[in-house]
């Protein structure tokens, strides 16, 4: 699985958009209002899920233990993807980016807020978040389940699809499908630098896109 990650981490998050419609799976773009906090870096990998809910009258400690709990669940490998179902907290800091990045979890992805951005930063811990807030989720979160599945924006994410990101966005790739639109978008890939060298060579556009169908 790390090496069909690394694949897809070679390619575009286009690209395999591009793919996947050609061979009829829509509906896999996440929000764009998520964007990564490491433009430059593309993050892939097996999704881990987790979804939760805003709570009051609840203590640090059962907050914060059920978090740490969560975290110790996450495989290495994975990339952990959270649905808070909240638009105040920070469900990402440095602490928690470091646990991750440790047990060799290749990023985050929330439909939410993260905080200790410079710590992060610091650390090259890929996250892909709404928002920036100081705001924790101590005595206010509680995570419901992890591994099952969870909906961001129009699209639904099971523990064992294919999470793909770059600056474009985030899509959802299909685990079942992910070999093949990774080995096709690997030739699509070739096919657009062939066509990138035609089009600095000074190839007229309506020429380029008849002989590589592409553009």
């Amino acid at each position: 699985m790390a090496e069909l990650a690394d694949r897809f981490e070679r390619l575009t998050v286009s690209v395999v958009h591009d793919v996947m419609r050609g061979i009829g799976i829509e509906g896999a773009v996440l929000p764009p209002t998520i964007r990564p906090l490491l433009p430059e870096r593309r993050l892939a990998g097996l999704a881990f899920t987790v979804d939760g809910h805003r709570v009051s009258n609840t203590d640090r400690h059962t907050t914060l233990l059920a978090w740490s709990r969560l975290l110790s669940k996450v495989p290495p490998g994975c990339v952990l993807v959270c649905q808070p179902n909240d638009d105040e907290l920070a469900l990402m800091g440095e602490l928690s980016a470091e646990a991750l990045r440790l047990k060799g979890v290749r990023g985050y992805i929330v439909d939410g807020g993260c905080r200790d951005v410079d710590g992060l930063l610091a650390i090259g811990f890929q996250v892909f978040c709404r928002f920036f807030t100081p705001s924790d989720i101590t005595g206010r979160w509680l995570p419901n389940t992890s591994g099952h599945p969870i909906t961001i924006g129009d699209v639904t994410i099971q523990t064992g699809d294919i999470i793909f990101g770059d600056r474009d966005g985030v899509i959802v790739v299909p685990g079942d499908r992910a070999e093949e639109i990774v080995n096709e978008a690997e030739t699509v890939t070739a096919t657009e630098s062939a066509m990138r060298r035609a089009i600095k060579g000074g190839m007229d556009p309506e020429a380029a896109y008849l002989k590589f169908g592409k553009f």
